[in-house]
């Protein structure tokens, strides 16, 4: 019997036993013994190896778990996107709605039979023309009628022509329109007018006029075939265009009117948030995220011009005519992009490493915040215009206000450094120390006063892209008023002050005679 002795720093003992390796068998009968002997007052915690089925059991357990919050949290927000815009979960409905309707004409025998097999096309028709816009739908709708009737009319005429040349140059006939056809056809695609407005008709073209001319050659009846289609492709449009109008229709105009106006109202919160977190010590989170709006104004210049595109194609609702200017509204985004981009390197102010001191923010502190406010007011007052379609009777005076509020500040910044080496000089005689490194100096008393060039450097970025901000609002007003010339806003009502009776006038005349024989004894 070999023995092994093994002891441990803590005073475990470890002993192992083992049968000698000439009898194979009476180690199989023996074994390997194991003695561990523990001091007193000592514990030993025995870990014990887990199977491969417990660890792939636990595992699958912990995959089953993470797809289940995974779930959970889809359904969260799921509901609360149905919950913020109710409007997504009623497109949902008005699409099965469609679809339910559209497939009657494949379920009815009778209906079946007047359309034929192309019953289908209908139901094909609906799933890629249904928007959620009405605009959206009747681009769709528009583009897919014209591209199908127009391709098929141009795909029978060529079948014919293929038809009288003889089978040998049929195919090849067929064959080179396909080519010539569908090269200019996508060719035409990058051209921008026709990418903006027919893009989706010349895919449907394409898509037409290949099966068509392709198919024809092996059928008969292809002029059945083809009316067919135009038919079932015309009784999808038209369920599609009844269900999207006549049940709470979304319109892309309202929509591009909203969004303008809410854009131009967080430009505003955005403002104010920058101001207010620059110039006070304790900024929280929520100033923080009011100062980040300005981030949607720049990103939303593709929405912007899809809900453009699409509300040309809308008829009259609302306060919206059939050409009312949607262009206008790019061109109010443009500006308040612009804007924008502004208020983003002011925001980057805000957050450097390189930050004045808190002596020299506060000389500027009341014109900067003055300045802020008024470009504020004047942005919500343009939100306010542009939403109830009606000319403002205040926002010339908000503008003036706006401009003395710049001149303001640029007497403030003209008047700082006297203002610093004032501070500097009250410093200096408190303290009784000279300040070196100097780029605003004066001499008093032969006497040289300085202030560090990167505490003042910061507040008079800051001061210069106010002013640089207001400079580009003025552009918003002057495209808002443009808007509201093309739009005709209501014009401002002129106000008469109400008409005083005579003998109202009588009773203040008397009411006013009585305090000055009240006064009069009292000097």
């Amino acid at each position: 019997m070999a023995e092994d002795r093994k002891t441990t720093s803590s005073g475990v003992e470890w002993r192992v036993t083992m049968p000698d390796n000439h009898s194979s068998s009476g180690r199989a009968e023996q074994g390997v013994e194991w003695q561990v002997k523990v001091p007193e007052g000592s514990t030993v915690k025995v870990e014990h190896e887990t199977s491969l089925v417990v660890r792939a059991w636990a595992r699958m357990v912990q995959f089953l778990v993470r797809r289940k919050d995974m779930f959970i949290g889809f359904l969260k927000n799921a509901w609360k996107l149905g919950v913020d815009d109710p409007r997504k979960v009623l497109h949902g409905l008005k699409v099965g709605l469609a679809l339910a309707l559209v497939s009657l004409f494949y379920y009815t025998r009778p209906l079946y039979e007047g359309v034929g097999g192309a019953a289908m096309w209908a139901v094909m028709t609906v799933v890629v023309v249904f928007e959620y816009t009405v605009g959206g739908c009747l681009y769709k709708g528009f583009n897919r009628a014209t591209a199908t009737s127009t391709a098929g009319a141009i795909a029978l005429g060529v079948h014919w022509v293929a038809h009288k040349s003889g089978k040998q140059f049929e195919p090849v006939i067929l064959s080179g329109s396909v080519f010539l056809l569908a090269s200019a056809a996508t060719f035409s695609r990058f051209v921008p007018t026709i990418k903006t407005k027919f893009d989706y008709g010349i895919t449907i073209f394409i898509l037409t006029y290949s099966l068509v001319a392709v198919s024809g050659y092996r059928v008969d009846a292809l002029l059945q075939m083809a009316q067919q289609r135009v038919s079932t492709i015309s009784i999808g449009i038209f369920i599609c265009l009844c269900v999207c109008i006549m049940i709470r229709p979304v319109w892309a105009g309202q929509e591009l009117h909203l969004l303008i106006t809410r854009n131009m109202d967080k430009l505003a919160a955005s403002l104010e948030g920058c101001i207010e977190e620059y110039f006070e010590e304790d900024s929280g989170t929520e100033k923080e995220k009011k100062s980040q709006g300005y981030k949607a104004v720049l990103n939303s210049k593709a929405s912007e011009e899809s809900q453009a595109n699409l509300a040309r194609w809308e008829p009259r609702h609302g306060r919206f005519g059939f050409r009312h200017p949607w262009s206008e509204y790019l061109k109010v985004g443009v500006t308040m992009r612009y804007t924008a981009y502004c208020l983003e390197a002011l925001n980057g102010c805000i957050n450097s490493d390189v930050q004045a001191a808190i002596s020299v923010k506060k000389c500027l502190s009341d014109e900067c915040k003055k300045l802020g406010t008024q470009c504020a007011m004047v942005l919500k007052e343009l939100s306010n215009s542009i939403k109830e379609m009606a000319q403002s009777s205040r926002l010339e005076l908000l503008v003036c206000d706006m401009n003395l509020a710049v001149q303001d500040l640029q007497d403030a910044l003209r008047s700082l450094p006297s203002q610093l080496q004032k501070e500097a000089l009250q410093a200096a005689q408190v303290q009784k120390t000279s300040i070196s490194s100097a780029i605003i100096t004066s001499v008093k008393n032969e006497n040289i006063v300085a202030m560090p060039l990167m505490e003042v450097l910061p507040v008079i970025t800051m001061a210069s892209l106010l002013i640089e901000i207001s400079l580009r609002i003025e552009g918003i007003v002057d495209a808002v008023e443009s808007l509201a010339d093309l739009s005709e806003f209501k014009p401002v009502s002129d106000e008469k002050p109400a008409k005083v009776s005579p003998s109202d006038d009588d009773a203040s005349i008397a009411a006013q005679g009585s305090e000055t024989k009240k006064t009069i004894p009292e000097v």
